[in-house]
């Protein structure tokens, strides 16, 4: 509370009168002059910003689609060099060698062990001054009789040319098309467990005949020709077209002996029960029958035989463009055709 009868000293006032604000302190007419909404040509000021910073926006925008634009046209030209290249084998050396290549996997037009890619890399291994030898490593279980036979001549022109030997090593699988191809070698070296032989034929494929009898399902297929459409798996087989799809793998079975008689020869024991029935034994069974010459792998036959230690791989395999291509389904329908093709095969 306030006493009333209380008196201030002379001259003393509790609520003085604020001074002024001078310019220098922040006055009126300072913030006047702060702000910009005061002065003259403001709006002209603010709309040259926004049109510097709209242009400036616009130019990063610009430069940002260049970059994008030339760096997916970089990466396309990279996989056209590639697709281009399709896997080019080891360049030539000149210094001794053993010249190794892959035969894995089905053989077949289009795959890895394919007669373009097998004999294209056989070719750049015989040519090249330092490869000493070559060996065949193979891991097959077989495939196209054509493609094989492919391969076996270019075997044998090739060693004749070139005079070089050649050998086949064999790691888990080599049947049917894949021995094929084994037999036109010098010599086949296996592993004690290996799988060899299968000297055979087959043709494949499924008949719906029944099913479809069963479910009520009428076939309409329309052919030029009484034979055209008897491997269709919805209508039926006779016996006379059986017979002749029969006569056919027989003496592709025939072609088959003959290759590997030929290119074994002596150390082949014809003799054996089942030798050319499609049967297979293990590689140490293949030696005693004379399918093979004796146990090893790439290293002994690079050390021991050929002479040459040092290793170099000149298998031409898919580039980074197919793989793409069949990572992201290309290769379905590819897939599917083989899936239901009836063509003969060895294996």
């Amino acid at each position: 509370m306030t006493d009333s009868n209380r008196t201030e000293p002379q001259g003393f006032e509790p609520f003085e009168r604020a001074a002024p604000l001078s310019s220098a302190q922040g006055g009126p007419q300072s913030m006047s002059k702060n702000d910009p909404t005061q002065q003259s040509g403001w709006e002209r000021a603010t709309l040259e910003k926004l049109a510097f910073a709209s242009l400036r926006e616009q130019r990063a925008t610009r430069r940002w689609k260049t970059f994008v634009r030339l760096s997916w046209l970089a990466f396309f030209i990279f996989l056209a060099w590639f697709a281009l290249s399709r896997g080019t084998p080891a360049t030539a050396k000149a210094t001794a060698h053993t010249a190794v290549i892959e035969i894995k996997g089905e053989i077949a037009s289009g795959a890895d062990a394919s007669a373009e890619f097998v004999v294209a890399a056989m070719k750049t291994a015989f040519e090249d001054e330092g490869a000493k030898g070559v060996v065949l490593l193979i891991n097959s279980p077989g495939g196209s009789p054509v493609q094989a036979g492919i391969i076996n001549d270019e075997i044998k022109r090739l060693r004749a040319k070139y005079n070089k030997p050649v050998y086949a090593v064999v790691e888990e699988t080599c049947a049917s098309a894949a021995y094929y191809i084994a037999a036109a070698t010098d010599k086949v070296f296996v592993d004690k467990a290996s799988i060899v032989g299968s000297i055979g034929v087959l043709m494949d494929g499924f008949g719906f005949t029944g099913l479809m009898d069963k479910v009520g399902v009428e076939r309409r297929l329309l052919t030029a020709g009484e034979n055209k459409g008897f491997l269709d798996p919805f209508s039926p087989m006779s016996d006379a077209q059986r017979a002749h799809a029969q006569q056919m793998l027989d003496l592709i079975h025939t072609q088959f002996i003959d290759v590997v008689k030929a290119g074994r020869g002596d150390r082949l024991k014809t003799s054996t029960p089942g030798l050319f029935s499609g049967l297979f034994w293990s590689g140490q069974q293949a030696v005693e029958l004379g399918l093979a010459d004796q146990l090893g792998n790439v290293d002994f036959v690079a050390r021991e035989v050929i002479k040459a230690e040092e290793v170099i791989d000149y298998t031409r395999r898919d580039n980074v463009a197919e793989k793409l291509a069949k990572k992201f389904g290309a290769a379905l329908g590819d897939a599917s055709v083989r899936a239901i093709r009836t063509a003969p095969a060895l294996r």
